[in-house]
């Protein structure tokens, strides 16, 4: 099938690079509002990642007896309150702002009389700085809240102009949302001018010129647009998270950039064989001498899609397997990734099997005569060495041969360091960070900060107990229960909220708590989310919701639907493997193998981001844990890119082991043939890892190193050292099955 594809796109390949010239102009025009359509940037969500559980219920009572929407807050420093020049700057505000559509509420230190001890909740502690609060109502549209917004800030400038020394910045939750989206869509500008650059670059030198080192990035380029138009239809049935973006957008480019390296690099090498070379099995009947070079090429292309677009297509299965896993569980912003994933995964495949192969075709002869770089007399020789058709005998066949010579050697050692690397993972602590996810110095972190610091009246509730009764007497108890907890700092007095009107059996009784613990936002904070739990009320139920809570929920749901999502990945990437392979022990010894890795990435990811090791050098202040939503978008993505470099080595040594390669001549013959593009491709999807790297908002920050690491050390102990060396050890085991498995495999197996 797939070379009957491969021949169809090499007699029509203008055809189908004007489809996909149409597909990328609408993808990145649809991603980016282009064609008068709501942006994709402009429906993208942040906020704390939520399960179904009692913190969603409670703030899903609040939220439909709330009809007022989040705070905006100016707040001016450098002031002082008692200046009639600042209080006459802010009553006329207070009195624009009330004159204003959407607005229900704005308070501010002189709206309560000198006396008032509530006006002091509105000055900062150390007396020179005060904050108005502007609450909308929940109606108010979005030109009423941009308004709200202009006032604010018109209010920081004219302070700004006429009292010396005085600064300002206006903020709020949607505000916040908008700054880390804005940083998202940076941070995807500044990670692809690095890593397209520097992929280009690597690929010149694989390929030693530019016409070939084009390709993979080019299909990478319509892979991004593919990508973000893609999330941009997801956006409409989920949530997508702002992080969601630039996650999914790397795994697009890195996948594109992969499997074009091993189409094009394939292709060179099946169209330099002279046909009469070719075992009879994968000529074209007819064909054998008499053929227009045109047809040799059509052919060639053939042959390619037959091989390495089976590898392509049996890797994005695999990564498809891995993401399907993140749909197991109820985190929507999990659901949300391996849905819009799966999508992403797909596209990368189109371009590899359609996009690519016609840009070959179109390309030519000129494809197949030495590159640029291969006529400079001083990288001829490297070019050669490290380019994309290898000599049978190299620097890899070489390794294998000295790796097969020193097999328990290699294990023992390659085993000890991964394991070593793994052991700071046992100590991984998660976290749910707000603000800390922007850089430091940003505007909105500076606000919140500062309000945090400045302001304890106005500092939102680390806990909120919603209870469903609202009798005085019960709420009394409620309350005093709470005060009497160690955990708890200050319990405020009970809210009544009614959705129904006055007396409405539907009312229901919040009370905040302030809790006295270090970091609310990590898992120090669970045993006074537990402690807060246990406290009843007589006739009524309570709920508890609150950073913190949401945090305990999502990690209890975490811990609770991980085991079924890692055996249905697990099973489903054993059982292909068996189909491509014929053989159990080795699907079992890449799984094995997989997890090795992983732990490695996952105690890295640890050692830099919880214990700060190198966070000067990367940029970024570590928070003490790692966001609750990493592990598993990190396992899923990095066991999934794992399997796509362990399906491209084990395809090449199952072709020679069909071919009747002893086992360790197949394994040393594979590697060498596949080593240099699994160590390319590693090394450009690193590349695209690490320019991520360079940008600002942690998240992000946190799923590149991890993943860069995961990356580079699967490609290079495992794939290259450690896989030769347990298949040596293995011998002919590597491909035993029982006798009913063998004919399965023999009826319904996949090979090249």
């Amino acid at each position: 099938m797939l070379g009957r594809l491969g021949g169809l796109v090499g007699h029509h390949p203008v055809v189908t690079l004007l489809l996909w010239l149409l597909v990328a102009v609408g993808g990145f025009g649809l991603a980016t509002g282009t064609f008068g359509n709501e942006s994709l940037f402009d429906r993208l969500t942040s906020g704390e990642p939520t399960v179904p559980g009692d913190s969603r219920t409670a703030q899903g009572l609040l939220d439909e007896r709330t009809d007022t929407g989040p705070a905006v807050t100016a707040l001016l420093e450098g002031v002082d309150p008692a200046d009639p020049a600042v209080a006459e700057l802010v009553g006329g505000a207070r009195e624009d702002l009330l004159a204003l559509d959407g607005v229900d509420a704005v308070v501010d230190p002189y709206v309560f009389g000198p006396q008032d001890p509530r006006g002091q909740a509105f000055v900062g502690t150390g007396g020179e700085s005060l904050a108005v609060v502007v609450t909308p109502t929940d109606a108010a549209s979005e030109a009423d809240a941009e308004a709200l917004v202009e006032r604010l800030e018109t209010l920081v400038a004219d302070t700004t102009a006429e009292v010396p020394g005085a600064r300002g910045e206006v903020g709020g939750v949607e505000q916040l949302v908008e700054a880390v989206t804005e940083q998202v869509e940076e941070d995807l500008r500044t990670g692809e001018l690095v890593a397209l650059p520097v992929s280009l670059a690597v690929m010149v030198f694989v390929f030693g010129g530019f016409l070939a080192a084009g390709i993979p990035i080019v299909g990478a380029v319509a892979s991004i647009a593919g990508a973000l138009a893609s999330l941009l239809a997801f956006s409409y049935a989920l949530d997508v998270d702002s992080s969601v973006v630039s996650v999914l957008t790397v795994l697009g480019l890195g996948l594109s950039i992969d499997y074009g390296l091993l189409i094009v690099s394939r292709y060179r090498e099946e169209a330099r064989t002279p046909v009469a070379e070719l075992p009879a099995e994968r000529q074209v009947p007819g064909r054998r001498h008499r053929h227009s070079e045109r047809e040799q090429r059509v052919d060639a292309l053939r042959r390619t899609m037959s091989t390495a677009g089976r590898t392509v297509m049996f890797s994005g299965i695999t990564v498809a397997l891995s993401l399907s896993g993140l749909l197991l569980f109820e985190a929507d912003i999990l659901r949300a990734v391996g849905a819009a994933g799966l999508s992403v995964v797909a596209v990368a495949l189109l371009v590899a099997l359609t996009l690519v192969p016609g840009l070959l075709a179109v390309g030519g002869a000129r494809l197949l005569r030495p590159g640029l770089l291969r006529r400079v007399p001083g990288l001829r020789r490297l070019t050669r060495a490290f380019g994309d058709v290898p000599p049978p005998v190299g620097f890899f066949s070489r390794l294998a041969g000295w790796t097969q010579a020193h097999p328990w050697v290699v294990v023992g050692g390659v085993v000890a360091l991964l394991a070593g690397l793994a052991v700071p993972a046992l100590d991984i602590r998660l976290r749910s960070s707000g603000v800390e996810l922007l850089p430091e110095g940003a505007e909105q972190r500076v606000l919140f900060e500062t309000l945090d610091a400045d302001f304890p009246a106005l500092r939102a509730p680390d806990l909120t107990v919603v209870s469903t009764t609202t009798e005085e007497a019960a709420l009394a108890e409620l309350v005093a229960g709470l005060e009497d907890l160690p955990e708890v700092a200050e319990v405020r007095p009970p809210e009544v909220l009614d959705a129904g009107g006055s007396g409405s059996a539907d009312a229901v009784a919040a009370v905040a708590v302030v809790l006295d613990v270090d970091d609310v936002a990590s898992g120090e904070a669970r045993g006074a989310v537990e402690a807060v739990r246990t406290v009843g009320v007589d006739g009524g139920e309570t709920y508890v919701t609150g950073l913190p809570a949401n945090l305990v929920d999502f990690t209890d749901a975490l811990v609770d639907q991980a085991p079924l999502a890692i055996a249905v990945v697990v099973t489903a990437t054993f059982v292909l493997l068996f189909l491509m392979t014929g053989s159990l022990l080795v699907p079992a010894k890449a799984l094995v193998l997989n997890v090795l890795s992983l732990g490695a990435s996952f105690g890295v990811l640890v050692l830099v981001f919880q214990d700060g090791f190198g966070d000067e050098l990367l940029g970024f202040t570590a928070t003490g844990g790692i966001e609750v939503f990493i592990p598993p978008l990190v396992l899923a993505l990095g066991f999934g890119l794992a399997m796509d470099y362990e399906v491209f080595l084990l395809a090449r040594i199952k072709e020679l082991r069909d071919a009747g390669f002893a086992n360790d001549a197949a394994v040393a013959a594979g590697l060498q043939r596949s080593g240099r593009i699994i160590t390319s491709a590693a090394l450009i999807i690193c590349i695209v890892f690490a320019g991520f790297v360079t940008g600002e908002l942690l998240i992000i920050k946190q799923t590149g190193v991890a993943l860069a690491v995961a990356v580079a050390i699967d490609a290079t102990l495992v794939r290259v050292l450690l896989v030769p060396a347990t298949m040596t050890l293995l011998g002919e085991w590597n491909w035993w099955a029982p006798g009913p498995l063998r004919r399965l495999h023999e009826r319904f197996g996949v090979s090249e």
